[in-house]
């Protein structure tokens, strides 16, 4: 069982912008996003998505979104 509940993905992608992450480019709802020090991160989700806990779980060991997903309810 995950810690994390349920969410849109307009939270975490307030929640990536809120924590120094910029979009360096975007493709339709595919974003890429840049931070100094970190590897290109991907977050393939349309804005009115629901993110279930069990992706944002899985998404700590990838590179789709995954090096803030640890922190990103904590803000």
């Amino acid at each position: 069982m995950t810690e994390w509940p349920s969410t849109r993905a307009t939270r975490v992608l307030a929640a990536l912008l809120r924590i120094g992450w910029t979009v360096k480019r975007q493709t339709g709802s595919h974003r890429v996003f840049a931070r100094p020090g970190w590897p290109d991160v991907v977050f393939p989700l349309p804005d009115g998505e629901e993110i279930g806990p069990r992706m944002l779980t899985a998404s700590r060991n990838t590179r789709v979104f995954a090096p803030t997903t640890c922190s990103l309810f904590a803000l």
